[in-house]
């Protein structure tokens, strides 16, 4: 069985490199980044993804923007999206949810926070 894909998207290099290392501590996934939306979107067509976490602000296309792609999209709508963001009021958990995300986590977090979503997600005993 090959490895499952995640993609990150943040513009922060310091918060992809915690998540890298948070999805790293749970074994052999293969992770791709984007630092920004609109790298994200590029990238999808070139590797299967089986899970993406994004944030919601970032330069070019926002993690809203890209959940809304995502989910208008034949190829990619059934993928599991996380939102990792500072906005935390309740509409903008509330819109992110209604925009099709499957999770809503609010920085900063707890790494066994992801840990548990991404096995959750991705079919694996925690």
């Amino acid at each position: 069985m090959s490895a499952k894909t995640i993609l990150i998207a943040d513009d922060s290099a310091t918060m992809r490199a915690m998540l890298v290392t948070i999805v790293e501590g749970l074994g052999d996934y293969n992770i791709v980044e984007a630092s920004s939306g609109f790298e994200a979107l590029r990238l999808l067509p070139r590797d299967h993804v089986d899970l993406i976490m994004t944030d919601i602000n970032m330069p070019d296309i926002n993690g809203l923007e890209l959940i809304s792609y995502l989910r208008s999209n034949l190829n990619y709508k059934n993928i599991p999206v996380f939102i990792i963001s500072t906005e935390c009021s309740e509409k903008d958990i509330e819109k992110g949810k209604q925009l099709g995300a499957d999770e809503y986590v609010v920085k900063p977090f707890l790494p066994e926070t992801i840990q548990q979503l991404v096995n959750l997600y991705l079919n694996k005993t925690p």
